[in-house]
């Protein structure tokens, strides 16, 4: 009995230490083949074309591309009634047989000679005051011209400061269809006109005012006035000469207008 008891845990010991040699009792796995990595194929980011955003132009304006706008010109009512005299002055111009198209200069031009200082050749004239002739009155009635005396006169509009002139308006007389005569618009940098004296017109076809041949048209007398193309012209001093018209020897002036 006691053999067969001793035999028996011999045999369980032997059975234990095989059992070691295999832990877990789980044969070992063959090694698995290993994995191919496959590289993800790199995504390639497509850029959307950057749209460029047009600025809107800027709204046009009166002045347009060039800057320039119409000059503020406030026309007196027509007086002159019925049909013109046939004046025959030589080099006439012809009248434009419609109202005049808007000048054009830099946005901000104004008359500069509205209310400054102004003199005559004529220190008494017939008819009204020499400071009518800047006071922004153009009408043609009476009381609103000035009349000086015969033959060569001269009026001189002192701006008090240079400025660039653009445009040169100038009213004599037009509750009639007149022509004057040696009409010439001189600017200068002193009252005495000594100094870079400048000629903007001249009608004086046989240099009869001694200033000169002139080469301009004589003109009708209008509600719309004479303007000259001064071209910013820099000066401080604007002096007008006229020599009797088609009516008489006498000289008048209702508005000088200087634009600058």
């Amino acid at each position: 009995m006691k053999l067969c008891v001793v035999a028996l845990f011999a045999m369980s010991l032997c059975f234990v230490v095989s059992c070691k040699k295999s832990p877990q009792g789980q044969p070992e796995a063959p090694n698995a083949p290993e994995e191919t990595k496959v590289a993800a194929p790199k995504e390639t980011k497509v850029e959307a074309p950057v749209q460029k955003t047009e600025e809107e132009p800027a709204p046009k304006t009166d002045a347009g591309d060039s800057g320039l706008v119409p000059i503020e010109l406030n026309l007196p009512k027509p007086m002159f009634v019925g049909t013109p005299q046939d004046t025959r002055v030589p080099n006439l111009e012809k009248p434009l047989g419609k109202l005049r198209p808007p000048f054009l200069a830099p946005a901000g031009t104004k008359n500069v000679a509205l209310g400054k200082p102004i003199a005559s050749s004529d220190e008494e004239p017939i008819i009204g005051e020499i400071e009518m002739i800047t006071d922004d009155d153009k009408e043609a009635a009476d009381g609103s011209y000035v009349e000086l005396g015969p033959f060569l006169q001269h009026v001189t509009v002192d701006l008090e400061a240079m400025n660039n002139i653009y445009a040169i308006v100038i009213w004599h007389f037009h509750k009639q269809a007149c022509v004057y005569y040696d009409v010439v618009v001189q600017v200068a940098d002193d009252p005495d006109f000594i100094t870079n004296v400048r000629t903007l017109f001249n009608n004086d076809i046989d240099n009869s005012a001694g200033l000169g041949v002139g080469k301009d048209k004589h003109y009708t007398e209008t509600n719309e006035g004479k303007l000259l193309e001064a071209k910013g012209v820099k000066a401080r001093y604007v002096r007008l000469y006229s020599n009797g018209n088609t009516s008489n020897d006498l000289n008048h002036y209702i508005e000088v207008a200087v634009y600058g």
